[in-house]
């Protein structure tokens, strides 16, 4: 797997919203996949092929049903609009965020996809930032360059890869970039910093003791 390639293709920003009358930050990535919109999808929302490349995803997998992945979050299907956009409710170690998803055609059989997550302003944000999610979607999405990539292509090790120097370097490099989308949305540098700082050191196994 290319993770310079993966790195490079993304898109990170991060802006100011407001979810049921309180403030949250919208953690967004955008970048393109060479398939059509109709298998992205179908990547995206096919529980065998979720299995191959995110993690095995459970429930009743249509509007208004509830999903879990497996030792991660859970929640409802909020809205659906097939090979579109779909949103859902992201519930993790009692807090609640949520997670946005739109899929648009690009040219010939080339597909981008725009995943949101809106996350509160909570003392969880306020220690880890836009990093937190970010990281872990980077490194879902290039499991799922991984996955289109090849037909036969194996869900990759995480743990593996996690302890690996390529590994450790791309969630460092991931976790700089989210540093420098905080500061473009206008948070302060400095916080943005010691955010940073607190994520790249969860995922890269360097001490910190919290889960993100």
């Amino acid at each position: 797997m290319n993770l310079e390639a993966c790195f490079g293709a993304v898109t990170r920003t991060v802006s100011e919203l407001e979810r049921e009358g309180k403030p949250v930050r919208n953690v967004t990535l955008e970048r393109t996949y060479d398939t059509t919109p109709d298998d992205l999808w179908d990547a995206m929302t096919n529980p065998e092929r979720l299995a191959r490349w995110f993690a095995p995803v459970s429930g009743d997998l249509k509007l208004g049903g509830r999903y879990q992945v497996e030792n991660n979050a859970g929640g409802v299907i909020t809205d659906c609009v097939p090979t579109r956009y779909f949103s859902v409710t992201w519930e993790f170690g009692g807090g609640l965020s949520w997670v946005e998803l739109r899929i648009a055609a690009e040219g010939d059989d080339r597909s981008r996809l725009t995943l949101s997550h809106l996350c509160p302003v909570d003392d969880h944000w306020r220690k880890f930032g836009p990093g937190a999610v970010g990281v872990g979607w980077d490194l879902g999405l290039a499991g799922l360059e991984h996955h289109l990539s090849s037909s036969q292509a194996e869900r990759i090790d995480e743990n593996a890869f996690g302890a690996s120097i390529e590994g450790k370097a791309f969630m460092t490099d991931c976790s700089e970039d989210w540093r420098r989308a905080a500061v473009a949305a206008g948070e302060d540098p400095a916080w943005a910093e010691e955010a940073a700082k607190q994520t790249t050191a969860f995922y890269t196994g360097s001490g910190l003791q919290d889960t993100v």
